[in-house]
């Protein structure tokens, strides 16, 4: 049995494309995920997953819309590989029926994940730049209007820090952090 696999990073991302091509290469069945594919954790992967059989082939449009990292991607088509489930990949023309196939499905794995992390790379150096011209403030820090009297609580041993931060509605390392600006701040007021 063919079995197509599609997947989408967002629910308003189009799945047609892919959808057209696993029609046009015969497929059977489709599994549809309209989610990341930073984990292994989708609905219609893992059901897919369950489904397949000796002799199915697990057909993707491409690599990085079965899995985002190597380990993912090879954890994956072993686990197909385990059942005897062959895996194509159209894009880069992989089938693991193959040694070359299974070569290639390693350093193209290994080329998206570094792609990933030279995107990630180039985020970072983005935001450098903003930052420095003042055009990138970051994610606005919470008003804690209540903090004055929470940390009094919490002092005082009336209330603990995680429901500090619970009524803050803040991490308890957010919380433990605050309390140290708020002493230093103090500290230097008293002075």
């Amino acid at each position: 049995m063919k079995i197509g696999y599609v997947r989408v990073s967002t629910k308003e991302q189009n799945t047609a494309r892919q959808e057209e091509l696993m029609k046009s290469l015969g497929v059977d069945k489709i599994y549809i995920d309209r989610l990341s594919g930073k984990n292994t954790d989708r609905p219609a992967l893992l059901e897919m997953l369950g489904f397949v059989r000796e002799g199915d082939s697990v057909i993707v449009e491409s690599i990085s819309r079965f899995a985002r990292n190597t380990k993912d991607l090879l954890e994956l088509t072993e686990q197909l590989n385990n059942k005897r489930v062959q895996f194509i990949s159209q894009k880069e023309n992989i089938d693991t029926d193959t040694p070359a196939g299974k070569f290639m499905l390693t350093i193209f794995g290994a080329v998206a994940e570094l792609e990933r992390e030279y995107i990630r790379q180039r985020q970072k150096e983005g935001i450098e730049i903003a930052k420095e011209k003042g055009k990138y403030k970051g994610r606005p820090a919470k008003q804690l209007d209540t903090f004055d009297e929470i940390y009094q609580q919490w002092k005082s041993g009336t209330i603990t820090a995680t429901l500090a931060s619970k009524q803050m509605e803040i991490s308890r390392s957010t919380f433990y952090r605050k309390v140290v600006e708020y002493e230093n701040e103090n500290k230097a007021i008293d002075f």
